[in-house]
């Protein structure tokens, strides 16, 4: 058996590079674009047409890749949650 010694310093260091490596490979990260149905999910809104409001004032980005195809953005949506945020007193 070999043994190996490594300062403290450059042992973290290489922990850390083990960690983002790790985390860049997982596979149930969410997905950047989504589709209405989660859209709608994370509001927690029952209308298409709340959704497209919010989606034509601005208020969250969407794409759209084909006619009847339309994508939003999770960080976007999550953003605009945080952003209507109320303090606690």
């Amino acid at each position: 058996m070999q043994v190996i010694c490594v300062q403290e310093e450059a042992f973290y260091a290489l922990f850390e590079k083990v960690i983002e490596h790790v985390e860049s490979k997982r596979q149930d990260k969410p997905e950047k674009w989504i589709d209405v149905e989660e859209a709608m999910s994370i509001l927690r809104i029952k209308s298409t047409t709340t959704l497209q409001k919010l989606r034509n004032e601005g208020k969250i980005r969407f794409s759209q890749p084909q006619k009847k195809i339309i994508l939003y953005d999770r960080d976007s949506i999550i953003a605009y949650i945080e952003k209507h945020v109320r303090e606690t007193f």
